[in-house]
């Protein structure tokens, strides 16, 4: 069994790597070559804690199997410990040892990027020059680093509610981007200021209230929705759900079982969903069109799945494996 840290997969793995990742898990999901069962809420209130289970195997080209065990407890930030810990239990599909133990905090962080970065590699134009990112919390960071490196974005303007917060997240990203991306990046002081003109738009928050207007959103745009994965989120406006040309999911069931600004724009008649046709994945295996012209306005939403842990753990596993990175342990 192998044990893989955060540096030990940053050190095999990288972004491009796990956007690809990520594009081949939602073309099995969607090809039916997955097995996800319902994932599973252990409540433990006296430690105010949920404690969550979420298990999937594929039988594709990539043979994988494994659970990710994500726990959210809040009040960790008080003892200084993270609030939403993971950790990744890979398992051998031909003998049903565990192969590796990977951390499930970073790999949840890079695999969301990459969710989002796969889809605006596949949706967005390709001459896309400005992006906007609202929301600098734990996912934030992953998302920024996939829009550019899908997108030679020259801009990239970032927007919180906590303006120290969103000031330290520029500064930082700024730094840790040079040499390697010549995009420059900006602190907007204001939701309107982030998105008006932008090319690309990721939200990725908890919010229960839209995080931008609709009015602000041009036609062309790309818009992503990353954080809300409850009914009672809501991050993207239903008005620019509705004006959507083209909207994507990672998952069909996920997020009409999870997606609160959608669900709230299929209550209110302003979308029907394709069911059959919905999916990414159908893009990526060529079942269904993506953008046709560069004034349509598409969509992505995402709630996350199993398959995106498995599949992206195994390449990081093989990979490891291949460069000697990692920790052996013999039980």
């Amino acid at each position: 069994m192998i044990i893989l840290t955060k540096e030990d997969i940053k050190k095999c793995f990288n972004m491009e790597e796990a956007i690809e990742a990520a594009k081949k898990s939602l073309a099995i999901y969607t090809d039916n070559k997955a097995i996800v069962p319902l994932r599973n809420n252990i409540r433990i209130e006296k430690s105010n804690g949920n404690i969550l289970y979420m298990p999937a195997s594929t039988v594709s080209d990539v043979e994988s199997s494994g659970i990710k065990i994500v726990s959210v407890y809040p009040d960790n930030i008080k003892e200084n410990l993270p609030a939403v810990p993971a950790t990744m239990i890979l398992v051998d599909s031909n003998t049903g040892i565990v192969s590796a133990v990977l951390d499930g905090t970073y790999l949840t962080q890079l695999r969301t990027g990459a969710v989002q970065g796969a889809a605006t590699d596949i949706l967005a134009n390709k001459d896309a020059q400005t992006g906007a990112l609202i929301g600098t919390g734990g996912q934030a960071y992953q998302q920024a680093i996939a829009m550019l490196t899908v997108r030679k974005l020259k801009k990239l303007k970032v927007f919180s509610l906590d303006n120290n917060k969103a000031q330290e997240f520029v500064t930082n990203l700024q730094k840790d981007i040079e040499g390697t991306f010549d995009t420059k990046i900006e602190l907007a002081i204001s939701a309107e200021e982030c998105v008006k003109d932008a090319d690309i738009i990721t939200t990725v928050t908890t919010s229960k209230v839209p995080t931008f207007k609709d009015e602000f959103v041009k036609q062309g745009a790309h818009v992503n929705g990353v954080g809300a994965f409850t009914e009672d989120m809501l991050e993207m406006p239903v008005e620019t759900i509705a004006r959507a040309n083209k909207i994507f999911f990672d998952t069909t069931d996920g997020v009409m079982a999870e997606a609160g600004d959608i669900l709230s724009a299929i209550k209110q008649n302003l979308i029907t969903i394709d069911e059959q046709n919905v999916e990414l994945g159908n893009v990526i295996l060529g079942t269904t069109v993506g953008r046709e012209s560069n004034e349509e306005i598409t969509l992505f939403k995402t709630v996350g799945t199993a398959v995106l842990d498995v599949v992206t753990a195994q390449l990081i596993f093989e990979k490891a494996k291949q460069l000697g990175i990692g920790t052996e342990i013999k039980l």
